[in-house]
């Protein structure tokens, strides 16, 4: 879910709150935070080893980090770069091959080795790590920790770190293109009167004194910013669901006087997953299960660990982002933070530029999930009532390299692309074998925009490489001009990209294909032309 801020829409009447500063000045730090540099070019993660201590009182952490990592290219004495933003320290730093120096420098730890590498080989490195996280002051919309009460007055922990990343608390390789190919192991350690909640599975629960760990497992890739511990006064409760790969096992993790609450809320998870599975194909972590966690903040897509905050009712915060009502007829945050359990979570960008492929499949998974649910008819209704909060402000598509995303609108005016796109397809079962298609070609992989659009084009045997410009690249929306005198209209396109193409369907079955030049055609049926409102294009009638 990340930054985009919904709650700005109802508290101001304004559209999405943004973060993308148009005319900013990016920095070296930037780039060693956004790119695959000299440092991190040489090593891909294979797995973390991990364990987190919070302090409540202190507002503080402690843990450690082993990083498991294999050498894809021959490199003597290099220096590795490990992310840790300021203020956590690291206490430590070890490896199983010579170190000759580490040093912290800014929200980087790099360490000197003394050693000439071979491709294939494999290593680890240990950081021992402390300190007190950034706060965050209105997750999850920014970064930081989260060190709140529940109702009931009982300390209540978790972080949100999408956008700013995860080695605010957690020594890491933190960029999007490189996630710990065999997943991780997640030791949270808690007082005994709590409990830890993270990602996968749990696999171990061990108190020693006054203090108890709970040890998870994934077995899946994962990005980094889904790595995500949760403390609190958790009861648990579990189902599972017949999927298309079997049995998918359901697992919710709730402050116990929420119980009664989730129980009944949370039956929209099986339609949710059997709507999904349809569209999009297998659930795709069925060896980590899929669990809801109560969450101190509104919900973020954390990769089996999903974090739900919308207090138990239908619509986002009770509200319904269309504004025509669909959208009170299921639950904002297990729709959407589910939805990206495919997109985000399995199909993942490499770079935060790309994040449109997270955020537009997945805004439209809801309008996909109210088709199954409910009916086209209000799933279309639902799709075009998103738009009134599309602001056209800055491009989809952010700066490339410098951890920085594009435009809020990647939300509802990329679902409409989507939207746009699936009806010059004008095939629904060849559209869901394009989403399925994605979903198993590109399982458990780290793309960027241009695969998933040649992969778009390439099935559909459209080219849309102009619509993609037009929409990720843009502000513009096109504009239809059109004159209709009796039988026959005359029409042409303004306000869009060198040579874009973008046929129409009209009067429900005659095709056009504006350009930027006049055309006229002769209409098949009589009386006024009537336009299909599902194109997210303007219409212009002019003399």
């Amino acid at each position: 879910m990340k930054k985009l801020s919904y709650s700005l829409l109802f508290a101001s009447g304004l559209v999405f709150g943004q973060f993308f500063e148009k005319d900013k000045v990016f920095t070296r730090q930037d780039t060693l935070k956004g790119s695959d540099t000299q440092f991190r070019n040489f090593w891909d993660v294979r797995k973390y080893d991990l364990s987190v201590e919070p302090d409540f009182d202190q507002k503080s952490i402690k843990g450690t980090n082993k990083i498991s990592f294999e050498i894809i290219k021959d490199v003597t004495n290099p220096v590795f770069q490990i992310d840790l933003q300021q203020p956590m320290k690291a206490d430590k730093v070890t490896g199983d091959f010579p170190i000759t120096a580490y040093k912290q420098d800014g929200d980087f730890i790099f360490v000197t080795a003394n050693k000439k590498f071979r491709k294939g080989e494999k290593y680890t490195l240990d950081v021992v790590y402390s300190g007190k996280p950034l706060i965050a002051k209105n997750a999850p919309w920014d970064g930081g920790w989260v060190f709140a009460k529940d109702e009931k007055g009982r300390p209540w922990m978790s972080v949100a770190d999408e956008g700013i990343g995860a080695s605010i608390w957690l020594p890491t390789k933190d960029i999007w293109s490189d996630e710990p190919d065999e997943g991780i192991i997640m030791k949270i350690i808690t007082p005994n009167d709590l409990v830890g909640v993270g990602n996968g599975r749990l696999t171990d629960k061990k108190t020693e004194g006054n203090k108890t760990t709970y040890t998870w497992e994934v077995k899946s890739p994962i990005n980094a910013y889904s790595i995500i511990p949760n403390i609190g006064k958790y009861v648990n409760f579990k189902d599972t669901f017949a999927g298309e790969k079997g049995k998918l096992d359901l697992d919710y993790w709730v402050l116990d006087y929420n119980l009664d609450k989730a129980k009944k809320q949370f039956r929209q998870v099986k339609p949710m997953l059997s709507a999904f599975e349809y569209w999009f194909g297998p659930y795709p972590f069925y060896e980590d299960s899929y669990k809801l966690v109560d969450s101190p903040y509104l919900g973020m897509e954390h990769q089996s660990n999903v974090a739900y905050g919308n207090g138990y009712q239908n619509g986002y915060r009770g509200k319904d982002l269309s504004g025509t009502g669909v959208g009170l007829k299921w639950d904002f945050i297990i729709i959407h933070e589910s939805g990206h359990e495919w997109f985000a979570n399995s199909i993942t960008a490499k770079d935060q530029a790309d994040m449109w492929i997270h955020e537009s499949f997945t805004n439209y998974s809801e309008v996909l999930f109210t088709e199954k649910y409910l009916d086209k008819k209000s799933a279309d209704i639902y799709a075009i009532g998103i738009r009134n909060i599309i602001s056209n402000d800055v491009p989809i598509i952010g700066n490339y390299g410098v951890r920085n995303e594009g435009s809020g609108d990647m939300y509802p005016k990329g679902a409409n692309m989507l939207h746009t796109i699936r009806q010059v397809i004008n095939n629904d079962e060849k559209f869901r074998q394009i989403l399925r298609g994605l979903n198993k070609d590109f399982y458990h992989q780290t793309v960027t925009t241009q695969q998933i659009e040649d992969y778009i084009s390439s099935k559909s045997g459209i080219d849309f490489s102009s619509v993609f410009n037009q929409y990720l690249r843009t502000i513009q929306i096109p504009s239809l001009e059109y004159a209709q005198d009796g039988e026959m209209l005359k029409f042409r396109y303004t306000d869009v990209v060198k040579n874009f193409k973008l046929p129409i369907i009209i009067n429900g079955n005659q095709t056009i294909n504006p350009v930027e030049s006049w055309q006229t055609v002769k209409l098949k049926k009589p009386g006024p032309v009537v336009f299909n409102k599902n194109y997210y294009i303007n219409y212009e009638q002019i003399q």
